[in-house]
């Protein structure tokens, strides 16, 4: 393929053997972490930006390494944090009693071939979502703001990044981030300052979660004030509206106002934000139809330049895997993908159905893969990968994969078959949940490596190595962590059963839809919600120039937890008064880059000593290994966390700030 693609002019170090075993090894460790993380906490590492730095520390020893290298490097080590995500989906194999363990090469196939097509299908949207795009991609930026920082390629590293004052800011921004999140491991910082409370004399219930997280902090100075504004909004419509109506209606005076603020928001409002997204989200692709299709078209052209035999004129940062190539993998891909989706028919009792099982499985594994694979790369962009709610999305597959069995199949079977139908249900959305989950990933990756002067084909091809990577990790460390911990409502499983919220919610789903009792009106709701803010969106695109309340956005802070949200919008704001400031001073442009640095270090910092913590809580066996106080101190813990936070950010924004003054 590269005798096609490149250039005879690019010599330079891009896609490398070492850079390849690099990356694979990273992925590799990272993706274990992760998938121990995920099903503890409900939440996965971004991981490109500390493959990057690591990257970076080990190719620096040899004269002849490249930012493209490194870039190659994170890019394969980006899989670990995204393919990890299957954690959402595949464990409610398990908790619905169909599983006993993770079969290695079922589950490897999953999560391979999902990943292949994720790939495939994202390649047509670079144009459409990266090249011809305004999105922020937040993680995207951060990670080639690093990377510039830390090349000595003159040709990529500007004013503010080839200087001291940038690599400071990266540097202060990763150790201040890392140290804080050591001592909230000891939890003599809190982890997050968190309050629920009783609304009113009649039981209705509400709170708030503000998790202290430099890395989502920073996330919202990249995201900037729109999106902030419109999460916030989200919240708001949530846990103003959402959590007080319903559990006031559920009359449950008796339960924890903690408890029941949280299974209000888990059960009910939850269910809301996933119409709202949903209805965003095919509005979203409403609105990329054109750009897709262009992109598409420039594909196609850029593959009758290369058969005229003039591939050297095209820009390399405009190289992708040729559209044919393409259009053949994702057609291979199909073939043993039915043939997977008509093995699990058969092995499921439901070999009378296998062949419309099999066609119609892959049939909404085509349509349905390229629907997620758009509107998570919208929503990469427009917030970043680690947010970007992959499981919100799980909930429309599922939904929609589990209406298609009832409608089709349920009738012809036999009553005893309920639990068949839903393994399939579930079975054939951890095949889309793949491809969603890659697509979210690679598109970050691609805006990266459009800031790098990288190109396209390079990282695709790199981006599908660290899925086969991935992939054949993850099913052993499932394995080992259900036959070790097992999984919550499971029975058997121990006190140290891992919660795997999103597995449980997605399976609850299937088998509420098979069974026929899922409240419909609580998505129908959030369909409304998610139509009242558009309209508002459109209202305020032809009326102001700059001010926007992107309705995904709004989904987002209705659907995931305020601890994942409220940091985000602190972030957003303290970004937005930084810029003001800064376009005051003498040298606005060179300050807010630092400002951005800072942002990117702060994540850096997190992201990898939170791998490092996850390993040593993995190995360790206990929840909080380093502890160095008792639970009674907690409440002292949130205010001194809260403070310590509050201060961290105030002297590193002045410190900024003043150096971004100064030119120093």
């Amino acid at each position: 393929m590269s005798a096609n693609l490149a250039t005879g002019a690019d010599v330079r170090k891009e896609l490398t053997l070492r850079g390849v075993i690099l990356g694979v090894i990273i992925t590799l460790v990272f993706t274990a972490a992760n998938v121990f993380f995920g099903l503890k906490a409900g939440l996965t590492f971004a991981t490109s930006i500390p493959a990057a730095v690591i990257s970076m520390a080990i190719l620096r020893s040899f004269k002849d390494s490249t930012i493209q290298e490194n870039n190659v490097v994170q890019t394969i080590a980006s899989a670990a944090g995204t393919l990890s995500s299957i954690i959402f989906v595949l464990p409610g194999m398990i908790m619905i009693g169909w599983w006993t363990g993770f079969p290695f090469w079922t589950s490897f196939a999953v999560c391979a071939l999902g990943g292949v097509l994720g790939v495939m299908y994202s390649i047509p949207l670079r144009r459409a979502l990266v090249t011809n795009s305004d999105l922020p991609y937040p993680e995207g930026i951060a990670c080639a703001e690093v990377l510039k920082v830390g090349s000595s390629d003159s040709d990529h590293a500007g004013s503010v990044e080839e200087g001291k004052a940038g690599l400071m800011a990266v540097l202060w921004g990763s150790i201040t981030s890392a140290v804080f999140a050591v001592v909230v491991a000891t939890q003599v910082f809190a982890a997050d300052v968190v309050s629920y409370f009783r609304v009113g004399d009649k039981g209705a219930v509400s709170g708030f979660d503000f998790n202290l997280s430099f890395a989502l902090f920073a996330i919202g100075h990249l995201v900037g004030l729109s999106v902030g504004i419109a999460m916030l909004v989200g919240a708001l419509i949530g846990w103003g509206w959402g959590v007080p109506h319903f559990s006031l209606l559920a009359g449950d005076a008796a339960s924890a106002t903690a408890d029941l603020a949280l299974g209000t928001w888990s059960h009910k409002v939850r269910f809301v934000g996933a119409g709202a997204i949903g209805v965003s989200a095919i509005w979203t692709l409403a609105k990329l139809v054109k750009p897709v299709i262009s992109g598409l078209t420039s594909a196609m052209a850029a593959s009758r330049v290369r058969k005229a035999g003039k591939a050297d004129t095209l820009p390399r940062t405009e190289q992708d895997i040729p559209i044919g190539i393409v259009g053949l993998i994702t057609l291979v891909c199909f073939v043993p993908i039915a043939w997977l989706l008509g093995y699990f028919a058969n092995t499921s009792g439901l070999g009378d159905h296998m062949a419309v099982l099999a066609v119609g499985g892959v049939a909404y594994v085509v349509l349905m893969g390229f629907f997620v694979s758009t509107v998570c790369g919208y929503m990469a962009g427009l917030i970043g990968s680690s947010n970007s709610p992959l499981s919100g999305v799980g909930i429309l597959v599922v939904i929609g994969a589990a209406l298609l069995l009832v409608a089709g199949v349920k009738p012809y079977v036999p009553a005893e078959a309920g639990k068949a139908l839903v393994a399939f249900s579930l079975f054939t959305t951890a095949v889309i949940f793949t491809v969603a989950a890659i697509a979210n990933n690679n598109l970050q990756d691609l805006k990266t490596g459009q800031l790098v002067d990288a190109t396209p084909w390079r990282q695709q091809v790199a981006l599908v190595i660290g899925v086969i990577a991935g992939a054949a990790v993850i099913p052993p460390v499932l394995d080992l962590l259900n036959h070790a911990y097992g999984f919550a409502g499971v029975p058997g499983a121990g006190a140290h059963a891992l919660p795997a919220p999103q597995a449980g919610l997605i399976s609850a789903l299937a088998q509420g839809v098979i069974t026929n009792n899922i409240d419909w009106s609580l998505i129908i709701t959030g369909i409304w919600i998610g139509v009242a803010i558009i309209a508002v969106d459109e209202v305020l695109a032809r009326t102001t120039k700059h001010m926007r309340i992107p309705p995904l956005a709004v989904g987002l802070g209705i659907y995931l937890p305020t601890a994942s949200t409220l940091m985000v919008v602190v972030g957003s704001v303290v970004g937005w008064f930084f810029d003001k400031r800064a376009e005051r001073g003498p040298k606005p442009e060179a300050t807010k880059q630092l400002g951005v640095l800072l942002a990117s270090g702060l994540i850096v910092g997190e992201s990898v000593i939170g791998v490092v913590i996850a390993a040593i809580v993995a190995f360790s066996g206990k929840g909080a290994p380093l502890a160095l106080v008792s639970e009674s101190f907690a409440p002292t813990a949130e205010w001194i966390g809260g403070a310590a936070f509050a201060a961290v950010v105030v002297v590193l924004y002045r410190w900024v700030a003043r150096v971004g003054r100064s030119g120093a």
